[in-house]
């Protein structure tokens, strides 16, 4: 072998393991970096001898990633419906919660036994006021928490579709951009890493399946089959509404759907093409979550409304006429109105005015009775205990999930409060084994990543390949000095 060839294989070598360093501590600065895909060399014999860098290679188990990706789409589904359910559970609030509906409704129960001890008292008639109020007030409280969540979810819908369109257009973006360099010798691989995250971005609000596409691009597709990227980026749109009462529904026309490409695109349901991720979640947090939590809190507004309006309770009443609860405007509830009065009546329940001061009524009609023109008897306790007595008695419920069953005041709301914990913890309990299997897989991925350990070797084995061929450059070197000196 002659002297420059022994110099050019050696300078090949230089080259070689100087790519590699490079290389190995591209992987250890990038250990923990998301999306981050191990980079390997990859070089080949030259016929003539010496060694040739053919390119960086981006070694992932794609097999792998695509699990992850799905798991992780069912993990933000299973986060939002938990946290829906549980704000929900918080606003109904639990019995042995002071500030809940069915402590209100027992406080009341409480000033009600008080009072008929002592009916001719201004005192104790006015805690029953008061607790009466209260109860009002943590309905309607609870049904504008209800509505709250419904408004988030709205909110975090346009900022899901927002990021799927940025995303997606990216994605498109740099499948052109990968293309490109296609056939090249360079290391392009920071873009194979950047189209990672934004396809795990993406796999957070949707599951989607990711195949690859000729020169190093991909097409991203939905577990349904919807396309979201195949050459071209699809696009999602979405129009959020200012503001969301009760009423307010998709199936109403009211409230916006999803579109793919100016198309209606299911996001709840059956084999729904956007459904099974947080987006899918979210929808269902707006359009059937929170909905049936409104009635049947609309179904417990209705009951306390009927219970005081009855006739038998208190004679005093004309008719028709509202009791104590009334839907709002000392107005009765009537079950044959068009349109109907119960839904949203959650928001609206209030205290009859003929009873409060602070309104113009009397705290004395609590005594004598709604439609009494004189106090009447101070030591009368008949109606207080009435008023009592209705709320402690077994009703058929009207309306609601628990329709036709019996239950008091009191055990309507804990029923109805024990259907949402159970859904809750329910929602918990599958976020905890979402995340658990998100975690393994991550954890997986992450041992057939960079292992840092192994990565050291391979330095130091290229330090030795360096060091061999300087000495080989250093000798020929030598020998070319010595021949010249001759």
């Amino acid at each position: 072998m002659s002297l420059s060839a022994s110099l050019s294989h050696a300078l090949s070598g230089l080259n070689a393991a100087s790519r590699g360093a490079q290389v190995v501590s591209t992987n250890i600065s990038n250990a923990l970096t998301d999306g981050y895909g191990r980079r390997s060399l990859e070089t080949s014999t030259i016929a003539t001898g010496g060694v040739r860098v053919d390119g960086v290679r981006r070694d992932v188990n794609q097999a792998l990633i695509s699990d992850r990706q799905l798991s992780q789409a069912d993990t933000g589904g299973a986060g939002a419906r938990a946290n829906a359910l549980s704000r929900i559970e918080a606003a109904l609030g639990t019995p042995d919660d002071p500030d809940s509906i069915a402590a209100r409704i027992a406080a009341m129960e409480s000033a009600l036994v008080s009072a008929a001890s002592r009916p001719d008292s201004n005192t104790r008639l006015a805690d029953v006021l008061s607790s009466a109020q209260a109860v009002a007030g943590t309905i309607r409280a609870a049904a504008n928490d209800i509505q709250a969540v419904r408004m988030d979810a709205e909110t975090a819908i346009a900022n899901d579709v927002q990021t799927l369109n940025d995303s997606l257009a990216r994605i498109a973006e740099l499948n052109v951009e990968i293309r490109s360099h296609a056939g090249s010798r360079a290391d392009f691989s920071g873009l194979f890493d950047q189209r990672q995250v934004l396809v795990d971005r993406i796999a957070e609000i949707v599951p989607l399946r990711q195949i690859p596409r000729d020169n190093g691009m991909i097409a991203l597709y939905s577990s349904t089959g919807a396309a979201l990227v195949d050459g071209q980026a699809s696009e999602f749109g979405f129009t959020p509404a200012g503001l969301i009462v009760s009423g307010m529904t998709f199936d109403g026309g009211v409230l916006s759907g999803l579109t793919l490409n100016g198309e209606p695109v299911a996001a709840t349901g059956s084999f729904a093409p956007m459904g099974g991720g947080r987006l899918g979640a979210l929808f269902e947090q707006r359009d059937i979550v929170a909905p049936q939590a409104q009635d049947s809190l609309d179904a417990v507004a209705r009951d306390l409304v009927e219970r005081f309006q009855d006739p038998a309770l208190d004679p005093t009443l004309p008719a028709g006429a509202a009791g104590l609860f009334t839907i709002g405007a000392n107005a009765p509830f009537d079950p044959a109105a068009v349109p109907p009065q119960e839904p949203g009546l959650s928001e609206r329940i209030a205290i009859n005015t003929l009873v409060d001061p602070d309104k113009g009524g009397a705290l004395w009609r609590l005594r004598a009775g709604l439609g009494a023109a004189a106090p009447g008897d101070v030591g009368d306790s008949r109606l207080i205990d009435a008023f009592s007595g209705t709320l402690a008695a077994g009703r058929t419920i009207a309306s609601g999930p628990l329709a036709g069953q019996v239950f008091s005041a009191s055990g309507l709301v804990s029923e109805t409060v024990s259907l949402v914990s159970v859904k809750a913890q329910r929602a918990i309990e599958n976020e905890g084994f979402a995340m658990a299997r998100t975690n393994a897989l991550k954890e997986a991925e992450l041992q057939g990543g960079v292992d840092t350990d192994a990565e050291l070797q391979r330095l130091l084995m290229y330090e030795q390949a360096y060091a061999a061929n300087a000495r080989v450059i250093q000798t020929v070197d030598e020998m070319m000095r010595r021949l010249m000196e001759l």
